[in-house]
């Protein structure tokens, strides 16, 4: 039996259906808009990372041109007369006779530097500028340690004082006598007993000028370049006088002279004369102060060590029993202690404690509290902190030893 028309079902003339089908194109609808809203994401993404690898591409292909220029090299003028000029290329010392066009000529003065190619000659005239890591080295703000912070040097103290601060303050009373002031003081001793502190007291004190770095900072790879910067340094200095100059570990650049042939060891050595020459050259240092510190007094060289470079030479050793008390007494007065502090038993219980030593003992005695959730410390935090504190450095001298 045949379907009649009846029987047939017609989709649209179904409302629900309609309504379902409508729902379904709203939902596919929302569903395209939102891959659509997802790609326009995906391609400003793709824009930033496009810019970002054209800047990285234009940057190379900038950076790609230079190399292909012809290099330039540092030279210092000498001479200038009439039948041309004399330059010293840095690096090598290489001396050459070379010819500069009028205009640049008559801009030119002895000890110019200069930009030379490879042909060396003279491309244009560099500024005379000091070494941007002498200058970085000058003190802007005082180092926050005071003479108050340091205890048990009392006699070292006063030996800095009136070899640095005295001559500055009161220049006429050397001039009533006579004489002139000591020029360096050399503080030597083992490591953590004070010698960096005073320099920083120093630094607090005097308004001078203060400038200060590492002897490692003077050793370099290539060659003069140390000895540049000792110039440079000094040339600082002498811009801002009064000025200290601080050299701390200085036997990294003043060792005792030795045969060795390797180009390390003569730039090391040309550096160290460069520094001896500025000590006490021909030219007058003018206003300023040199002070170095070093752990290896055994080490250096015995042309640093004559008076016209270091005057005084202050041994700075571990402090006795006196000077620990003084040392815990300042190191545990802005310390919340539980009950009062023998400072004599806790100087007897430290023997041969320097004073870096005694600073890490109240600092682990303060962790002890912290880590028990206590606000205060107490001596039984005092006596397990002196334990672990120098029984660490017994082992450590004892590794030392059998290494």
């Amino acid at each position: 039996m045949s379907d009649t028309v009846e029987d047939v079902d017609h989709p649209f003339d179904d409302e629900a259906t309609i309504q379902d089908k409508l729902e379904g194109m709203r939902a596919r609808l929302d569903r395209l808009q939102s891959e659509n809203e997802e790609m326009r994401d995906k391609l400003l993404d793709a824009n930033a990372e496009n810019n970002k690898y054209q800047q990285k591409l234009e940057r190379l292909a900038h950076e790609n041109d230079k190399l292909k220029q012809a290099p330039l090299f540092v030279a210092t003028v000498q001479e200038v007369g009439d039948d041309g000029v004399v330059i010293k290329q840095h690096g090598n010392n290489q001396e050459a006779v070379t010819s500069v066009h009028d205009e640049l000529y008559d801009q030119l003065q002895p000890k110019d530097r200069v930009a030379v190619n490879n042909s060396l000659s003279i491309v244009k005239i560099l500024d005379n500028e000091t070494d941007v890591r002498a200058r970085v080295m000058q003190v802007e703000e005082s180092p926050d340690v005071t003479y108050a912070d340091i205890g048990g040097l009392e006699k070292q103290l006063e030996e800095i004082r009136e070899t640095v601060e005295l001559p500055m303050r009161q220049p006429e009373l050397f001039t009533e006598v006579g004489i002139s002031p000591p020029s360096g003081v050399l503080l030597h001793g083992p490591p953590g007993t004070g010698k960096t502190m005073m320099a920083k007291a120093v630094a607090n004190q005097t308004d001078a000028t203060f400038i200060k770095m590492a002897g490692s900072e003077l050793v370099h790879k290539f060659i003069g370049e140390g000895a540049k910067l000792v110039r440079d340094l000094f040339t600082v200095a002498k811009d801002h006088e009064p000025s200290v100059i601080f050299i701390d570990e200085i036997d990294a650049i003043a060792s005792k002279r030795t045969e060795s042939k390797t180009s390390g060891d003569a730039e090391v050595q040309r550096t160290m004369m460069q520094l001896l020459s500025e000590m006490d050259g021909f030219e007058s240092r003018g206003d300023i102060r040199i002070m170095a510190a070093t752990n290896r007094f055994d080490m250096l060289d015995r042309a640093i060590l004559r008076p016209g470079r270091f005057d005084r030479l202050i041994e700075v050793p571990k402090p006795d029993e006196d000077g620990r008390r003084a040392i815990f007494a300042i190191h545990t007065r802005g310390m919340n202690l539980a009950e009062a502090v023998d400072y004599d038993e806790l100087a007897a219980k430290t023997p041969g404690a320097s004073g870096a030593e005694i600073a890490a003992i109240c600092t682990e005695a303060g962790m002890y509290a912290i880590r028990e959730e206590r606000s205060s410390v107490t001596l039984d935090d005092l006596d397990r902190a002196i334990e672990k504190v120098l029984t660490e450095d017994e082992d450590d001298e004892v590794s030392k030893t059998f290494a």
